[in-house]
């Protein structure tokens, strides 16, 4: 789907994005993991070219087709759904960088599929994912992430394929002869309204739109982070708050996709950083399921705003890392029920414990899943000093 000039820019804007996400120092003995759909093999493979002439050891994985992943749910016993293949523990210990080519032949194929099988496995999974966490905390690894136009994606985001496809190319400037230099200026960008949302003594975020009054805390020794080079493309600037001082209503007029369920019209109630009531104009069972995974499942991950002078994306896209950087006319802020992002710890993530993450309020659950709301929306921070700033208004940071 993707003509040649784009796939060899597309390749060379996810090595951008691996290589500025990574705090440590980069070798050329790194191990890089390429994972992707079938149909993105054409980007795999000019990015498994890439990685050898820069001196990497890339190693690829085709991830399961859809069948595979219907049939494996569908059949599995719960030992089966738990098992960890033998070396794949000491194989992530030794990981350098992993990139994810989404490129799904299928979106619906799980709807059928009882949401505590999926999370059965997901958090037997959650150990390799706990461990490449602490590996990034460390800077001895980094990732990122990106979506390869499939006809079934056009299909449920209500567009042609062409029109996908220039979703992604102008998302991702990789319509630009230099695309690196424009992710390079968005990045410098960022970093100023990064600095500017740190330098701020924060208490609290009251969010209000037409459907949401919401109150975070960001919660001691916080930062705000983002634009980063972890997936790609990435307009969001976002912190994991403390989840413990989340109340309010929360509202997603966007709708979402998750293991092959629909789900439209969000509408959560929080009150002592718990969903207190959760309802939704479609899905709202797979959405109670959701929400009940675990213990962690049902609190805040993270809050994440997207300023609209970054993201040239303006339609749905039905695929997650495309709609929660959405721009359009009014930016979007979302949240993540679930897991949180320790790298938003404003001191050395890697001094973090399970225990002083607990302390904190970091959240940990295996479900991380991002809601998004699209409307006009005033975004208010409570200083410390009793006053009041308002930081995001009509789709744009106020620096």
């Amino acid at each position: 789907m993707l003509k040649d000039q784009y796939l060899d820019r597309y390749a060379e804007v996810m090595l951008w994005g691996l290589n500025t996400a990574r705090r440590g120092r980069r070798k050329k003995s790194d191990i890089i993991l390429i994972r992707y759909d079938m149909a993105a093999l054409p980007l795999a493979e000019r990015l498994y070219e890439k990685l050898l002439a820069a001196g990497r050891h890339p190693v690829q994985r085709l991830m399961q087709t859809s069948n595979m992943e219907k049939r494996f749910y569908e059949i599995a016993n719960n030992r089966q759904l738990q098992f960890i293949a033998p070396g794949e523990k000491e194989f992530y210990q030794s990981l350098n960088g992993s990139i994810v080519l989404l490129a799904p032949e299928s979106i619906t194929h799980l709807s059928h599929i009882d949401p505590a099988t999926i999370g059965t496995a997901l958090k037997a999974r959650k150990q390799l994912r706990d461990l490449l966490d602490r590996r990034e905390e460390t800077g001895e690894f980094s990732w990122t992430l990106a979506v390869y136009p499939t006809s079934p994606l056009a299909e449920h985001a209500g567009m042609e394929d062409s029109e996908y496809v220039k979703q992604i190319v102008n998302a991702c400037f990789i319509n630009r002869t230099d695309p690196i230099a424009q992710w390079q200026s968005v990045y410098r960008k960022a970093q100023k309204i990064k600095k500017w949302l740190n330098s701020l003594q924060v208490d609290s975020l009251h969010v209000e739109s037409e459907n949401m009054d919401l109150e975070i805390t960001p919660g001691e020794q916080r930062r705000w982070i983002g634009i980063s080079g972890h997936n790609i493309p990435s307009f969001e600037i976002f912190m994991s708050p403390d989840w413990r001082g989340t109340r309010g209503i929360y509202f997603a007029d966007q709708p979402t996709y998750r293991s092959g369920n629909l789900v439209e019209k969000i509408r959560l109630e929080f009150d002592k950083g718990k969903v207190i009531s959760a309802e939704a104009e479609t899905g709202e069972d797979f959405l109670h399921k959701q929400i009940q995974m675990d213990h962690g499942s049902g609190k805040i991950g993270e809050f994440s705003l997207t300023d609209r002078r970054f993201s040239k994306i303006n339609r749905f896209m039905a695929n997650t890392l495309y709609d929660e950087n959405f721009g359009g006319k009014f930016g979007n802020c979302h949240i993540a029920l679930g897991s949180s992002y320790s790298d938003t710890y404003a001191g050395d993530p890697a001094d973090l414990t399970e225990s002083s993450k607990k302390e904190l309020g970091f959240n940990d659950s295996a479900l991380h899943w991002d809601i998004v709301n699209t409307e006009k929306k005033c975004v208010t921070a409570r200083l410390a000093d009793g006053g009041k700033t308002v930081i995001y208004e009509n789709g744009e940071f106020k620096i």
